[in-house]
């Protein structure tokens, strides 16, 4: 009788699970496309039947996030602001070591320049169409972070300009705090959609809810950049 090799079988193995998986995947999306919207009751009910009425958004996720519960997503970026801050301070009383030895080939030192305009490209759309499609601010950001990271780990000796972090996570706050005080002199509640809501399914539309994802998808890019870029090369 013949015998299979260990890698012949993992390899089956794998495949076994991809099929899976898949499957399920396919069966959860088969779920969701005949939720009845019957069984669903109280504040998710009156959000799926208003979100489009209410805010022109295509994204219920982000209608939630960003309008209906807008002042908790303020208090989500200032948590994750506070912890940046507090880490920056734990690793104040360490030094970091200037000249790293990076095991990073040829291929990812010459090829992490160019990606990192395309990731920021790619983290920037999340986030500006946040109200079109899936996504939003905090998926943006963190893509963008993502792109600084591959640079700390390919190139030897980058350093991130911590003076324009700052400024824009800064710019980012401001503005998510004057879009919301605009709302709340001109409507009477903080963050109250006080611009034009426009068509669902275009760019320009759903208000002030582009714009605050604009801001939330800086903050928290500039946020997560700063950490790992604290982070790199920390001893005691």
């Amino acid at each position: 009788m013949k015998r299979v090799s260990l890698k012949k079988r993992f390899r089956v193995k794998n495949i076994f699970v991809f099929v899976v998986l898949v499957y399920l995947g396919f069966q959860m999306l088969s779920l969701g496309f005949l939720l009845d919207l019957k069984d669903v009751k109280g504040v998710a009910k009156y959000y799926l039947e208003n979100d489009i009425k209410d805010t022109q958004s295509a994204n219920v996720v982000t209608s939630i996030v960003v309008n209906y519960r807008g002042f908790d997503t303020l208090g989500e970026v200032t948590v994750l602001f506070l912890a940046a801050t507090g880490l920056g301070a734990i690793l104040s009383g360490y030094r970091k070591v200037k000249k790293q030895k990076i095991l990073a080939n040829t291929m990812l030192q010459y090829g992490s320049k160019p990606l990192l305009a395309i990731i920021i490209l790619f983290g920037a759309y999340i986030f500006i169409h946040g109200h079109l499609s899936p996504g939003g601010g905090f998926q943006g950001g963190t893509v963008i972070a993502t792109g600084f990271l591959l640079m700390l780990l390919a190139l030897e000796g980058y350093e991130i300009k911590h003076g324009y972090i700052k400024w824009t996570e800064s710019l980012a706050g401001l503005t998510f705090v004057t879009v919301g005080l605009f709302g709340l002199f001109l409507l009477g509640s903080f963050l109250a959609d006080f611009l034009p809501l426009g068509k669902v399914g275009n760019l320009f539309s759903s208000g002030v809810i582009p714009i605050i994802y604009v801001a939330v998808g800086f903050k928290v890019g500039s946020e997560l950049t700063g950490l790992l870029d604290n982070m790199m090369g920390v001893v005691e």
